[in-house]
């Protein structure tokens, strides 16, 4: 073991990680593989055929009891009531002055149960802040990190691979169904995932999530790391927490304002309405570098601005990320210039995936 990794968590699937040759890194306390092959080649089997990620540092909290839905109507910048049974909502949670805590997936299991994932690091914060909330409520909270390993399977082959496995059908996107995975009872499969490509996300057992992970690898999924994952969501633009999201920033500058319905009374919903009414000093845009170059997370905007993630596109082949531009520069097609430590490099807003749908 390196040095200073004493205190990491270690995933169920850790042994898999270092058999196939993962380098492996400290990620918000945990130590998870990052890379197996290289981060292109995971990337592009995700694009092409399939991959899969082990997310076991994602946190989940249940929910349950009859006050379940309205403290979550409460916490919760979507609408909560609208989730239909076995369905999925992504939202985020905001403090009292709009800004996020975090973004969230929650999947209704049943009419007074829920299943809410967190971000690895604000899954203790967000565990305190729901229970702080519950407090004299009708309503169970229960920290579920321990009872659930998570594996994120992406790509256009995901679901046929998945299906030789699975007694009974997938679940839809966005909808949730138990299943039995590769003899392993009790799993609940998600059509939800962090790649802009179709599959499922599975919450297995512990003691079952080796032999699952085995299954899926079997039938032809690819081992990808977090290395690939962030290059992923960034050409589908999906938000990083504590890049993108911060509690300094509200939902509507970051462009979510579709997942927030403040008429539901949600904590910071005053402050969203305000924002989403008088509008933001800046807006998060996506952006491609247009000559050589990389941004990268930290790089100031001249005139303005702050890059919030950057990368290779491997699909498309040249820089991307996203950015906080000033409202009168967001829109497609406005050129900016970004110092990339010392040396100034030229971008273009564009809009959003940066990937087109045939890719």
């Amino acid at each position: 073991m390196a040095a200073g990794t004493e205190t990491l968590k270690r995933t169920p699937l850790h042994d898999r990680h270092v058999a196939a040759g993962a380098r492996l890194v400290p990620f918000a306390g945990w130590e998870m593989p990052v890379q197996y092959a290289g981060i292109r080649a995971e990337h592009m089997a995700v694009r092409e055929r399939c991959g899969i990620f082990d997310v076991s540092h994602m946190g989940e909290i249940e929910t349950s009891g009859p006050g379940a839905e309205a403290l979550l109507g409460q916490l919760l910048s979507n609408d909560v009531s609208r989730i239909a049974e076995h369905g999925a909502q992504y939202s985020v949670l905001c403090n009292e002055q709009g800004g996020v805590l975090d973004d969230l997936f929650t999947y209704r299991l049943g009419p007074d149960r829920y299943m809410t994932v967190t971000n690895a690091s604000n899954h203790a914060s967000d565990l305190a802040w729901f229970e702080r909330h519950a407090a004299g409520r009708d309503v169970t909270v229960a920290d579920r990190l321990a009872d659930f390993a998570m594996l994120a399977i992406q790509g256009p082959q995901a679901r046929s691979l998945v299906a030789q496995l699975a007694e009974g059908e997938l679940p839809a996107r966005f909808r949730t169904r138990e299943l039995t995975v590769a003899g392993a009872p009790g799993v609940l499969a998600c059509g939800t995932g962090y790649t802009g490509e179709d599959g499922v996300e599975l919450l297995v057992a512990p003691d079952h999530a080796g032999t699952v992970w085995d299954a899926v690898v079997a039938v032809g999924a690819t081992p990808a790391g977090l290395g690939a994952r962030d290059t992923l969501r960034m050409e589908a633009c999906f938000h990083l927490y504590g890049n993108d999201l911060s509690a300094d920033r509200g939902p509507i500058e970051a462009g979510l304002g579709w997942c927030c319905k403040e008429d539901t009374g949600f904590i910071g919903s005053d402050a969203v309405r305000a924002a989403r009414e008088h509008g933001t000093a800046e807006e998060l845009v996506p952006f491609a570098i247009t000559g050589p170059g990389i941004a990268r997370q930290g790089n100031p905007v001249l005139g303005g601005g702050e890059v919030t993630s950057g990368t290779l596109s491997p699909v498309l082949g040249y820089g991307i990320g996203m950015a906080y531009l000033p409202v009168d520069r967001t829109e497609p097609g406005t050129t900016f210039e970004i110092d990339v430590r010392g040396k100034t490099r030229t971008a273009e807003v564009r809009t959003k995936p940066l990937i087109p749908e045939e890719h």
